[in-house]
């Protein structure tokens, strides 16, 4: 959870801790390091600062993490590279010290956590922990889990790519902000969903897309869904009820 924090004394070394915000959503003091959830796009826009770091809306980025899948791999004596992709833009490059035997491969879903560098003058995140994920479910619920973070942090909520969104609310119904991209809020949960499926030659089925999704009603994921394909965002593959993106 972005919850989670580490402490910085005064020997500059890290001592993990747990530091819990309080229902009024004050920012914790600057030597809380927060586990901030991120997307590969908002670690590849973020500012850079001083001292090596970076920033996002002026809040300095110390640990963070990212979902995505393993594109590729290169062994080196002292640390293994990744290229991490969760198609919200070009793969990050991430690199492990090697300090153990296992090693994630190429097409396997993975949560990396880690700190943000400069390498060489490229960016690359040096990570503390690299999870493999076997529940799907992980990856809607990290991106459910950004949003929450950043709106919370500053006050208003991003898309992926760090512009602000504006959303109206009406009805009781599920918040439908159209987003920089011409999307819907919840037609871009969808479009998520079946990007990450994308890897595999037939996409993913509805029943499995209803799964995913299964806060959204059926007429939300099929209205959503007519609309995508529609606008070419995403089409049929082996029959009308499995579907893959056009932009993978």
């Amino acid at each position: 959870m972005w919850n989670q924090a580490c402490s910085q004394p005064s020997d500059g070394m890290p001592s993990h801790k747990a530091t819990v915000m309080d229902s009024s959503l004050m920012l914790p003091q600057r030597s809380t390091l927060l586990i901030l959830p991120c997307t590969v796009s908002q670690l590849l826009s973020a500012s850079r600062g001083s001292d090596r770091t970076f920033t996002i809306c002026n809040w300095e980025l110390n640990q963070v993490s990212v979902v995505g899948i393993i594109r590729g791999s290169a062994p080196f004596v002292t640390n293994i590279q990744y290229s991490v992709d969760d198609m919200t833009g070009p793969p990050l490059n991430v690199k492990q010290w090697v300090n153990t035997e296992d090693c994630a491969s190429p097409g396997t879903y993975v949560k990396v956590t880690g700190s943000l560098r400069s390498l060489d003058g490229q960016r690359s995140l040096l990570a503390m922990d690299i999870r493999c994920i076997k529940d799907l479910n992980e990856i809607t619920s990290h991106m459910l889990e950004v949003v929450q973070a950043h709106m919370q942090l500053f006050g208003k909520a991003f898309d992926v790519n760090m512009n602000t969104i504006v959303i109206g609310h009406g009805g009781g119904e599920h918040p439908k902000g159209v987003l920089p991209n011409g999307l819907s809020t919840i037609q871009a949960q969808v479009m998520h969903v079946i990007q990450s499926f994308s890897v595999s030659d037939i996409g993913i089925g509805f029943n499995e897309l209803q799964s995913q999704l299964n806060h959204l009603s059926v007429g939300d994921l099929r209205a959503s869904l007519t609309f995508l394909i529609n606008e070419g965002h995403a089409f049929f593959t082996i029959d009308e009820h499995h579907f893959k993106s056009t932009e993978h």
